[in-house]
């Protein structure tokens, strides 16, 4: 059976389309209200007309769908708080670099860096005007005070700081990435610069996050480790903030990092264990329904102790349908079912579109959906414990197949002994978070047994020595792999064309097939013509002088910083791997640089630059070079002014003032990104 021959599929399909134009168009809410009505407004028409036709017209279904489109573009519209004219963004000019005083709530902590504690606040007045928003509150680090909590009101001075973009390309956009949770800008402080309010109301968040920490506390009154403590909070109450780096490493290389954030398999695997449980109900007359309920608040009530994050989220919404649907008593297509979990998901959090977990989640759903069925037919074991290998390999293999274009397409790396950890770690999981949900249990009653504690601690201790022991070997570990987004297209469409080939060799699939080879070709043909040629760059990079000159697909890079960092873990690979270039060389720094007609004098920090016979288009200081801005302007007269992360940022603020006020065009990387010339 086809996948778009599902009605809910089709709609869904349109209703991600619509979605995604909204999201390009950032149109306004009465623009998209009226584009809503009137596709509203057609598809009634056509309803009526094709209810008093005799012959089918294909208009009304066209209708609807357009219907579907406008109602994607009004719900990302209704979803930006941006179009809320209480958004804190209408009520005060935060372009000014004046005090505000801010009212807050804490919504969610975040994970902790070396210098700063984060959190989502929620914004609840600027200088005494209601308001609404989010931001992101960076705290400066305080041992002696207490972090925040989740539903803590506090009150501050202090100004709105813009969320800066990416300084140098193809890295990863954070800003763009908190623009996605409708946060726009950020605040800066010490802990000493809050004023705590009382808390007068809680909320759903604030609720559970008083139910994990009251669990939390209990756990930790008994000796288990810390490594040990954090993957229990990780696994059953979706907290990873205390997961030392060391552990999420190893399990990134090793190709479970899925297993630390709860998701579907998690949810899955608890599903399975409380229609266990629950299965006596089946023999009462109404047993059914009270099991459905009971598995579905169940599932919630864990979501929302877990957080509700946007992961534990549209898993929960997905096997709450999958529990409704197994208990209807009557046939259901899996198709229908995850495409109605996609489309109620999307209607409440549009923006899940253009999550990496998200997509993630439901292309590996997809997969497993459509390929675990032809390993069965493959082989179908009798012995129980070869059954559940056989078919953990069947899921994983389907699994990382689903999930392998996306995978390369954000994260450029392939852990080749993915199966062998899936194979161990998965079944292990199910003893794991079954027992763990028993720990909890007994520790919140203060009945759990320390041979207990030891023997659990220990399965964990277990299976993070196995992973660290796969993360050891890193020459299966196949890194800086360059897939672009057409490349995640082309291989979807050429893995499901040559599926159906396979399947029913005929004219039809053999069209569909050939058109995808087509395809594969056009993808790599246009993704070479795209690769950068002679191209010269002056990367941003704090302390460090960067360049690249990228020509006949090479990068040759000259800098001061160590060969190592300076060709591995720098600006250079994200560049070299976006564009696909895989050969990058060192070269020394010169103190110019002839690029066909283009001409480059680089200003160190001893300030040479008298050269009578070589005007520059370009002028590059760096490591602040002590200099009359003034005289070289009108000695050389360049062009343009650059200045790199090397330089003092007074220096840099000095030469943008000169720059200005003779209206000569001037760059700092720090500030407007890496430099780029074509030449």
């Amino acid at each position: 059976m086809r996948l778009l021959q599902f009605t809910i599929v089709k709609l869904t399909f349109f209703l991600i389309v619509g979605i995604l134009a909204g999201y390009l168009l950032d149109t306004t809410v009465p623009v998209a209200i009226g584009i809503s009505l009137g596709a509203l407004s057609l598809l009634l028409l056509f309803f009526y007309i094709a209810k008093n036709q005799f012959n089918k017209t294909i208009w009304f279904g066209f209708v609807a769908f357009i219907c579907m489109v406008s109602i994607g573009i009004l719900t990302v519209t209704l979803h930006n708080n941006k179009n809320n004219p209480n958004h804190y963004t209408h009520q005060t000019n935060i372009k000014e670099a004046s005090l505000k005083t801010i009212s807050f709530r804490v919504r969610e902590v975040l994970k902790s860096n070396r210098y700063f504690d984060k959190y989502i606040i929620e914004v609840l007045q600027v200088d005494g005007v209601k308001t609404t928003g989010k931001l992101l509150l960076n705290l400066k680090n305080d041992t002696i005070q207490n972090v925040l909590k989740v539903d803590d009101y506090f009150k501050c001075k202090t100004t709105f700081d813009a969320i800066h973009p990416t300084l140098n390309p193809n890295q990863f956009d954070y800003k763009n990435y908190l623009k996605h949770l409708y946060i726009y800008h950020q605040l800066s402080l010490e802990q000493h610069a809050l004023f705590k309010l009382e808390n007068k109301t809680n909320t759903l968040q604030g609720i559970a996050n008083n139910i994990r920490t009251h669990i939390q506390t209990k756990l930790n009154a008994y000796p288990f480790q810390p490594d040990e403590l954090a993957i229990i909070n990780a696994l059953l109450l979706g907290q990873r903030e205390d997961i030392s780096d060391q552990i999420y490493t190893n399990y990134k290389n090793a190709g479970v990092l899925h297993i630390l954030a709860l998701s579907g398999l998690h949810i899955g695997i608890i599903l399975w264990l409380l229609t266990l449980l629950l299965k006596p109900l089946d023999r009462f007359k109404q047993g059914y329904l009270i099991k459905t309920l009971v598995l579905v608040s169940l599932l919630w009530s864990f979501a929302i102790i877990a957080g509700l994050s946007p992961s534990i989220t549209r898993a929960v919404t997905m096997f709450s349908i999958v529990a409704i649907a197994m208990n209807l008593k009557r046939p259901t297509n899996i198709y229908n079912t995850l495409a109605i979990s996609i489309f109620i998901l999307l209607l409440f959090k549009p923006l899940f579109l253009f999550d990496v977990g998200f997509q993630l989640s439901y292309a590996a759903v997809f997969a497993i959906v459509g390929i675990v069925p032809y390993f069965n037919r493959l082989w179908r074991p009798k012995n129980k414990l070869v059954k559940l290998y056989w078919d953990t390999f069947a899921v994983t293999m389907a699994a990382q197949f689903g999930i392998l274009p996306i995978s390369l397409y954000y994260f450029h790396q392939f852990p080749s002994l993915f199966f062998i950890s899936n194979l161990v770690v998965v079944p292990f999981l199910g003893l794991v978070l079954a027992c763990g949900l028993g720990v909890i249990f007994l520790a919140l009653i203060g009945l759990l047994p320390d041979i207990i504690v030891i023997l659990y601690g220990q399965v964990i201790s277990i299976m993070n020595t196995f992973v660290g022991w796969i993360s050891q070997h890193e020459s299966f570990l196949i890194k800086d792999i360059p897939f672009n987004f057409l490349y995640v297209l082309m291989f979807y469409l050429f893995s499901i064309a040559l599926v159906r080939y396979i399947q029913k060799p005929h004219y039809k699939n053999l069209k569909w097939f050939l058109i995808a080879v087509l395809f594969s070709q056009a993808s790599m043909i246009f993704t070479k013509l795209k690769t950068p040629n002679n191209t010269f760059i002056v990367f941003h990079k704090n302390r460090y002088s960067l360049l690249a000159d990228v020509s006949n697909q090479s990068i040759n890079v000259a800098t001061d910083m160590h060969a190592t960092s300076a060709l591995k873990n720098s600006p250079i690979t994200d560049y070299a791997i976006a564009n696909f270039i895989n050969c990058v060389k060192e070269d020394p720094l010169q103190s110019f640089y002839i690029l066909k007609d283009k001409k480059i004098l680089v200003v160190d920090s001893l300030g040479v630059y008298n050269i009578s016979t070589f005007q520059p288009d370009y002028v590059l200081l760096r490591h602040a070079p002590k200099i009359n801005l003034n005289r070289l302007l009108d000695s050389l007269k360049p062009k343009q002014i650059i200045a790199d992360g090397s330089n003092y940022k007074s220096y840099i603020e000095n030469w943008k003032t000169i720059c200005e006020k003779r209206k000569h065009p001037f760059h700092a990387t720090g500030e407007k990104g890496a430099f780029i010339i074509e030449y």
